[in-house]
């Protein structure tokens, strides 16, 4: 203590729009305590926050008086542990997502108290980052030519978005990396972010092998212990690419020269909590703000990306090749017949000419667990969870009905639980039962599955995707985790074993997402040799999804789709803002949506901007009822600013809660 009195302003990860003032006599030692992280007692509790400004005055308007002003207990950090750039970060994600600056600030930071750093051997250094990368191809020449070329000093930002369209196996990733090395070797640095935790192994492989201790990883697989000795590492200038899932937009990379958004219509880029962030928006946001580039990249571009590059307000750069010898797939639909059971004849006939081949397959699906449907032949009644409003999902391996939104469990009935009947049946198929399937046609293959349910143990992932490239298994089956980005040299069959399944989700995105996946599942097979052949089954064979993605006609989907979307007046032609209510009592969260729903009428006046109130899709989860509105409008930025007004001054009914989401990808 030196006896002089320092005033810290702090906010916490809490839903109030204030931040607090708290005094200190700690010593600062000629530094800052802004950006640091400080244990206080907030209210009658310990908590911690983060100083976002320090004065040596008193504040002019404290809420109290100065004696009650409380003295922070300590100060976590000795180093600052973010900057005046996350501040502003911080501030536009509040006024965006409509959350509060401290629920958005924490959104940025990893929670970690202690530092843990990844093992010595997790970055190779057996190559440096100045040595070259493969031979590319002209298609390949002129992309990175194009990345690097925005980057220069006089580009206006509107030039700095860049998107790279490259059919599966075409190259994306070495056009990426050598961007990357062309920017570091600049002194620059570079934020690499990939959907899925499951990319993000082999990406982090292509990566340290080329820049060795001057990469840094950020996910959800890390400790936070690891996140935090991550960070650390960024904010002091030692790692100078970054690569990781959706948090790691936050990176406090200085010096930003590019940013890079890999499968950039992967919904898993939008935050499920408050703040309900994009990480597409975000990176938008930073690359305005340090003027830096921006390139995504996909086969199959959202289609708010492929309308952005239709307008001419993206440049997009094409790879119309595979360069690993391979050559696009025979794509083919077989309609699936209620007799044929979940495998067709023509599917099982395929697998085995593979393995004769020596060559692999794999099976997809985007459905876990057994059998999804309980339903009495008697009564009709169908078990649903008592949680939520959909239904309970058998797991056989486990003899357990489960529910995938709340996680609730039961032992499946034997009886009809409401009538007593014995005449009952499970419908639906999950990937378990599909891999039952499996084990009965080809008693003599390896298989592995790959599903949430079954890569629950840390690493496990990782081991059935490395024996799968290495050969060790015949058939790998799996859900979406598996669809993007893996390269597996002896893949030459694909087979989709239900295509139309996500099709009947009651959501305006269910048909790209449909198609999506198909072309992406598709690019799995034949990408280092010829003959690669795909097999669609569905039973409604003629949705433009399916039909679409078997031709690879990808122009005339995103045609017809932007139509769709025009009529009904969907994005890209309109944003979208969700508010949900939830409680326990479906009658008080339903009242509230109605109230709620007459004050915003009388605050947004554009034409048929309200819609709702209604009932989600999914009316129940985890016990709590759920009802939504949704506001269509033309001008955001005005929207929000009325949002804003409307959530600082409506107050729900005890017991009701209320979601805020900007631009949704999805509303059930």
């Amino acid at each position: 203590m030196d006896g002089s009195v320092r005033w810290l302003e702090l906010a916490f990860n809490i839903p109030l729009n204030n931040s607090f003032w708290y005094k200190t006599e700690i010593s600062d030692d000629g530094g800052t305590f802004t950006g640091k992280r400080a244990e206080v007692m907030l209210g009658s509790r310990k908590s911690y926050g983060f100083i976002i400004s320090e004065r040596n005055e008193k504040p002019e308007m404290l809420p109290v008086n100065e004696s009650e002003v409380k003295y922070v207990l300590r100060i976590i950090d000795e180093e600052p542990f973010f900057g005046k750039s996350e501040i502003k970060l911080a501030q536009w994600i509040s006024a965006f997502y409509l959350c509060t600056f401290g629920e958005a600030l924490s959104s940025m930071l990893p929670s970690g108290r202690k530092e843990k750093p990844l093992a010595d051997d997790f970055f190779s250094t057996e190559e440096s980052f100045k040595q070259s990368g493969r031979i590319l191809s002209e298609e390949q020449k002129q992309a990175v030519e194009g990345i690097i070329s925005a980057g220069e000093k006089g580009n206006t930002h509107s030039g700095k978005i860049l998107y790279l369209q490259g059919i599966t196996g075409s190259g994306k990733t070495e056009v990426f990396l050598q961007a990357a090395q062309t920017m570091i070797e600049r002194g620059k640095s570079v934020i690499y972010l990939v959907p899925e935790i499951s990319l993000t192994h082999q990406v982090v492989e292509d990566v340290a092998a080329r820049f060795g201790e001057g990469a840094a990883v950020l996910h959800s697989g890390l400790t936070q212990a690891q996140k935090l000795a991550q960070w650390r590492r960024i904010r002091r200038g030692e790692a100078k690419i970054i690569v990781g899932a959706r948090s790691a937009v936050f990176a406090p990379a200085e010096n930003l020269g590019l940013i890079i958004i890999d499968e950039e219509q992967d919904g898993s880029y939008k935050s499920g909590n408050t703040p309900r962030y994009h990480a597409r928006q975000v990176a938008m946001k930073r690359s305005a703000d340090s003027n830096c580039v921006l390139v995504m990249g996909s086969a199959t571009p959202s289609v708010e990306a492929w309308y952005q590059i239709k307008l001419g307000r993206i440049k997009a750069y094409r790879l119309t090749q595979r360069l690993s010898g391979g050559e696009p797939p025979d794509v083919s639909i077989i309609p699936l017949k209620a007799d044929d059971g979940i495998l067709s004849k023509e599917l099982k006939e395929a697998v085995f000419k593979t393995k004769q081949k020596g060559k692999q397959t794999i099976l997809f699906l985007n459905r876990r667990g057994f059998t999804h449907f309980f339903q009495c032949k008697t009564c009709g009644f169908e078990l649903k969870c008592r949680n939520c409003s959909v239904p309970m999902t058998w797991h056989k391996s486990k003899n357990r009905m489960q529910c995938h939104y709340c996680g609730w469990q039961t032992t499946p009935p034997s009886v009809c639980p409401e009538c007593g009947s014995l005449d009952i049946m499970y419908h639906g198929v999950g990937t378990e039962y599909v891999e039952n399937e499996i084990k009965k046609a080809f008693p003599d293959f390896s298989i592995q599955r790959a599903d949430t349910d079954s890569v629950r143990k840390k690493g496990e992932l990782k081991k059935i995707l490395t024996d799968f490239r290495n050969g060790k298994t015949d058939i790998l089956l799996g859900t979406q985790m598996i669809t993007k980005g893996l390269n597996f040299p002896g893949v030459n069959l694909v087979g989709v074993v239900s295509a139309d399944s996500t099709l009947r989700m009651p959501d305006f995105r269910a048909s790209e997402r449909t198609f999506s996946m198909l072309v992406q599942v598709s690019g799995r097979a034949g990408r280092f040799s010829s003959g690669g052949k795909v097999l669609i089954q569905a039973k409604d064979t003629e949705a433009p999804a399916i039909t679409h993605a078997v031709s690879g006609n990808l122009e005339k989907f995103y045609m017809q789709e932007a139509e769709d979307r025009e009529m009904m007046g969907f994005p890209p032609f309109t944003r979208l803002i969700r508010f949900l209510f939830r409680g326990k009592k479906a009658e008080d969260a339903e009242r509230s949506s109605e109230e709620a729903a007459a004050i915003l009428r009388t605050l947004i006046t554009e034409e048929n901007a309200v819609l709702g109130p209604a009932e989600c899709p999914l009316a129940m989860i985890a016990g709590n009822y759920r009802f939504h509105i949704l506001i269509k409008t033309k001008n955001i930025k005005k929207t929000l600013k009325l949002s804003a007004d409307f959530i600082a001054s409506y107050k729900t009914p005890h017991g009701v809660y209320l979601e805020t989401d900007v631009d949704p990808v999805s509303i059930m």
